[in-house]
């Protein structure tokens, strides 16, 4: 028997669903798309989608799964909402970094924040972070943390330097 998960990220596309999944699985190892359902001409109105066009699309990221729903254009992405991307080294970073914001906003936020092309927010993020921030020594934490302030894209050198007090 099939387990579903528990809860699933859905994500809410005005026309753009399958694009974003297959974009999506291009850029994590170990995804792939598990289900297109299609608008018929009944319930396409109300969204304004074409029939045969993607619905809904359910995949998995990495084994998480998610929901992309073309739903139109009544709601977009809002920094609100975010997914964070954890990475175990500065390869991992920047490969997550670069494919993620391609075509994205053309302003990167701080501490690893980005938007990709389709307004969706990612966090892209080293699992040492929480580690460094949390140490016991609150100098060391400060230093990380003005290190970290200071970044857009995180440098996990810079931020092993700042926890060093080098």
């Amino acid at each position: 028997m099939h387990s579903i998960q528990k809860i699933t990220p859905f994500l809410w596309f005005s026309g753009r669903a399958e694009e974003a999944a297959e974009y999506y699985v291009g850029i994590f190892r170990n995804s792939r798309i598990c289900q297109v359902i299609r608008y018929t001409e009944a319930g396409q109105e109300q969204h304004r989608q074409p029939p045969g066009s993607a619905m809904t699309v359910a995949l998995k990221l990495d084994g998480q799964d998610f929901t992309l729903l073309n739903g139109g254009p009544i709601f977009q992405f809002t920094p609100a909402i975010s997914f964070v991307v954890n990475c175990e080294s500065q390869e991992e970073i920047d490969y997550f970094w670069e494919r993620l914001s391609a075509g994205g906003a053309p302003e990167a936020r701080q501490c690893g924040w980005l938007a990709d092309k389709f307004g969706l927010s990612w966090q892209i993020v080293p699992t040492a972070l929480p580690t460094m921030l949390q140490d016991a020594d609150a100098e060391k934490a400060g230093r990380v943390m003005s290190a970290l302030m200071g970044m857009k894209k995180i440098d996990l050198g810079e931020l092993k330097k700042a926890y060093a007090g080098q």
